[in-house]
């Protein structure tokens, strides 16, 4: 017996919502922005599902779309801020007085990535998630060698981000 189309959809969100939560999470850091993120992302796979080519991992095709709207969506969102800044939520947040140094240093790669343009951002996340250069390529429409080529300037730049800190 096969699976409605929108039982199927629903499924497929239910096994690869942490994907969509990750890239979310990767270009929003303001919670209300990140739910219209989560919206807008989940409203575009339900209108390119009908599209879906099995050929393709399911996982490949929802970064590809997650990714597309994420970097839209930062783009649009980075146009339409306001000259006037507010404060950052992490100033209001109680934190350590002395982070473990692991700790600090996760965090400050975050920021470290967190910083870099959308293109090197995302390959970030899909490096950071174990993907291969060849599902990286297909995630983003990008030849291998670049896929190798680009995470390697990063990391160099990752590591020169590290050394000044």
């Amino acid at each position: 017996m096969q699976q409605a189309p929108a039982e199927h959809y629903t499924n497929l969100i239910a096994q690869h919502k942490g994907l969509i939560y990750k890239v979310a999470n990767a270009y929003c850091q303001d919670a209300e922005h990140r739910k219209d993120l989560v919206q807008e992302i989940l409203i575009q796979l339900w209108r390119a599902f009908p599209a879906y080519d099995p050929q393709y991992r399911v996982s490949t095709w929802m970064y590809r779309i997650s990714l597309n709207v994420a970097i839209s969506f930062y783009r649009k969102d980075n146009r339409h801020k306001s000259v006037s800044a507010p404060l950052p939520a992490s100033i209001l947040e109680l934190e350590d007085e002395h982070p473990p140094p692991q700790q600090a240093a996760l965090q400050q790669l975050q920021q470290f990535i967190n910083e870099l343009p959308e293109l090197d951002r995302a390959l970030m996340l899909l490096y950071l998630e174990e993907k291969t250069h060849t599902e990286m390529a297909d995630i983003l429409g990008i030849s291998t060698t670049n896929v190798a080529t680009k995470i390697s300037r990063i990391k160099q730049k990752l590591k020169q981000r590290f050394s000044h800190h």
